[in-house]
């Protein structure tokens, strides 16, 4: 996997904390970073719907170890990512910029620190049957992998 990474943020952006739940959100920035164990993407979203977070920033992590490519994959064609690099086994942080889709996400404490998870994914285009049942109701319908 080939990975090019831009430049950091400068403006400071208006960030939710503790978000639970189904969001549909734009890749806004994207970036690999490395680690001896668990190499990772750190992505941050900003929220298009529900209304009433619009505008509104979170940022969450796929690891990119072995065992989690599966995760990679799941995200990357949901939110529509290039299939040429995918089938290539490429990513470049340019192409994720703007990409759209639905993320399911939880909040976790850990030895105190806080982590946003990205538990599930969707193509942007399913937003409308997730955003009109109810959080519960969407959950039981469907299969734990699923959002």
């Amino acid at each position: 996997m080939r990975l090019h990474i831009p430049g950091l943020r400068s403006k400071q952006e208006n960030y939710a904390n503790n978000l639970e739940g189904r969001f549909l959100g734009r890749v806004q920035r994207a970036s690999y970073r490395w680690h001896p164990q668990k190499p990772f993407l750190a992505l941050e979203f900003v929220i298009l719907e529900p209304a009433s977070f619009n505008a509104c920033c979170f940022s969450g992590r796929i690891y990119c170890t072995e065992r989690a490519l599966w995760k990679l994959n799941w995200f990357l064609q949901d939110f529509g990512y290039d299939p040429d690099l995918l089938s290539r086994d490429q990513i470049d942080e340019k192409a994720l910029l703007n990409l759209r889709g639905v993320v399911r996400t939880t909040f976790a404490r850990v030895n105190g620190h806080s982590y946003q998870n990205l538990d599930a994914f969707a193509p942007a285009e399913e937003w409308a049957a997730f955003h009109s049942a109810p959080e519960n109701q969407a959950e039981s319908a469907g299969c734990a992998d699923d959002l």
